[in-house]
């Protein structure tokens, strides 16, 4: 009898696991975006209907960069913000589909502490002997840090941070090449981690990598069908896209967004004396620049012939003018290629802005004022910033 109850039990306890791990898959499986994946596996780690960690974290491989980058972490921040989330989600009796529908249209885990401090974390890709995560990667295994072995790491800058007694590591896997990591552990609850629900985080990291791996495929493949061909920024029909795309968030916020017009001074005068070859090669070059002194959330895009535009989503006129300032700057001091043709001996940009909500509630009305802020800047002789009522 003590057999039959004991294999009644397992058998329940492999039904649940696998309803757990099909939930989850299923909802990889209905989206491609990498922000939306990311959280559902995090979402199925931390969730009490998932594996029920309280706090994870995710970081991806960057091989290009030699990088293990953080890009999610999900989990409260103190005990009082833990009961206050799982108290709401057990007086809505949210489900998976819920919790995840969630991520959707609010901004408050986008925008949590500990979010914002795991997006923040770098770590060298090849340099096992200083970070845990380094040396997950590289041997491809789990890492389950106990009460007893942590100590033996507690100058690891992920401990250091996380502050917790107990940890398990485990790397995503496509084609049994890593490309990510998932950390979990219980620092509310201190609730040990016992060989299930290691197993059971391996199994689930087991089909994230092949969702990851996917994502990443088809973003790269959005990517180049959206990019300009000279100069890899996005190009004109991609920049309509994501102007609109950030109104429409700035108005749910709500929040201001800019757009930044620019324009090479003279460039006529360039092609004309060295031919449109050294012309591509100078729009190569300033399009690195304008990626280069931009910020992340950025979007640079390249409008058309020697235009540009940038959008920047969450930034006020105030804000957009001090950038395209420095923006502006850098590019006067940089040394282009037979820049002593034109009529400055250097190569400049003119710049215009307008913002949203100030300077018109569409793309349209956005696009138009700064044309007519970038035309004031042509008029007032060139290598200037120029932004319709704002008093600097």
């Amino acid at each position: 009898m003590e057999d039959t109850s004991k294999i009644k039990v397992e058998l329940e306890r492999t039904k649940t696991e696998l309803a757990i791990l099909y939930e989850i898959s299923n909802a990889m499986r209905a989206t491609l975006k990498l922000d939306e994946i990311l959280y559902i596996i995090l979402t199925g780690v931390t969730a009490h209907i998932g594996l029920g960690f309280n706090r994870a974290m995710l970081f991806l491989v960057n091989e290009k960069d030699g990088l293990i980058e953080g890009k999610m972490g999900i989990g409260p921040e103190s005990g009082e913000e833990a009961n206050q989330m799982w108290s709401r989600i057990e007086q809505e009796q949210m489900d998976m589909d819920d919790l995840i529908n969630a991520y959707k249209v609010s901004i408050h885990m986008k925008e949590s502490g500990f979010n914002r401090q795991v997006q923040n974390l770098r770590f060298p890709l090849h340099d096992q002997k200083s970070n845990l995560l380094s040396l997950s990667v590289l041997e491809g295994m789990p890492l389950h840090l106990t009460k007893e072995t942590i100590s033996n790491y507690v100058h690891d800058p992920i401990v250091q941070m996380l502050k917790t007694e107990e940890l398990v590591i485990v790397p995503l896997k496509a084609k049994d090449k890593v490309n990510g990591i998932v950390l979990a552990d219980n620092f509310i609850t201190k609730k040990p981690i016992g060989k299930d629900d290691v197993r059971m985080l391996i199994m689930l990291s087991n089909q994230a990598g092949l969702a990851v791996e996917n994502s990443q495929l088809y973003e790269m493949t959005v990517s180049r069908a959206h990019s300009d061909s000279l100069t890899g920024l996005w190009n004109h029909g991609y920049f309509q896209y994501l102007l609109g795309a950030e109104l429409d968030k700035a108005k749910a916020a709500p929040s201001s967004v800019s757009l930044m017009m620019l324009d090479i001074d003279d460039f006529k005068i360039y092609n004309d004396s060295f031919g449109h070859q050294s012309g591509d090669s100078i729009l190569k070059e300033l399009a690195s620049l304008l990626k280069s002194y931009s910020r992340k959330m950025d979007h640079v895009c390249r409008y058309g012939g020697e235009e540009f535009a940038i959008i920047l989503p969450q930034t006020g006129k105030k804000e957009s003018y001090y950038i395209a300032e420095r923006l502006r700057e850098h590019i006067a001091k940089f040394s282009f290629i037979n820049e002593e043709i034109l009529p400055n001996k250097k190569l400049t940009v003119s710049i215009g802005i307008a913002s949203f909500p100030d300077d018109g509630s569409n793309a349209p009305d956005i696009i138009a004022q700064s044309d007519r802020a970038l035309y004031e800047a042509k008029n007032k002789g060139k290598n200037t910033t120029c932004c319709p009522a704002l008093a600097i």
